[in-house]
């Protein structure tokens, strides 16, 4: 079971945190990824990070605001977000991906969250 929490609603240029957390004795040994959709639009990628923590993927249009860690002992993954814009309004989803190495594609994981909103204001 994943659970998302943090989102919210913030100004243009602000930060938010994003956690998820995992149940299952299972997560040390699953990549953690973040997607996200907005309203008329489909689901893509935000961010990725390997069982271990040691290789972490983003997609372009969040590289250098957006920061995903976790933390295998509290059964954790994070994304920091900053320096959020309008665009970056979505559904934000956490995934976990039992190959362990992370991917871009959400037909690689095969458990999701529930999702949590993140709203930017202009």
């Amino acid at each position: 079971q994943l659970v998302e929490s943090g989102g919210g609603l913030v100004q243009a240029g602000g930060s938010l945190r994003l956690s998820c957390a995992a149940s299952g004795r299972l997560f040390n040994r699953y990549a953690m990824g973040w997607f996200r959709q907005a309203p008329g639009k489909e689901r893509e990628f935000v961010a990725a990070i390997s069982w271990s923590g040691s290789n972490a993927y983003y997609a372009d249009s969040v590289k250098g605001r957006f920061t995903i860690s976790r933390d295998n002992a509290k059964t954790t993954v994070y994304l920091q977000m900053n320096s959020l814009k309008p665009e970056d309004t979505a559904v934000y989803y956490c995934a976990a991906e039992a190959r362990g190495g992370g991917s871009s594609r959400a037909a690689s994981y095969g458990y999701w969250g529930q999702g949590t909103q993140v709203t930017v204001s202009s």
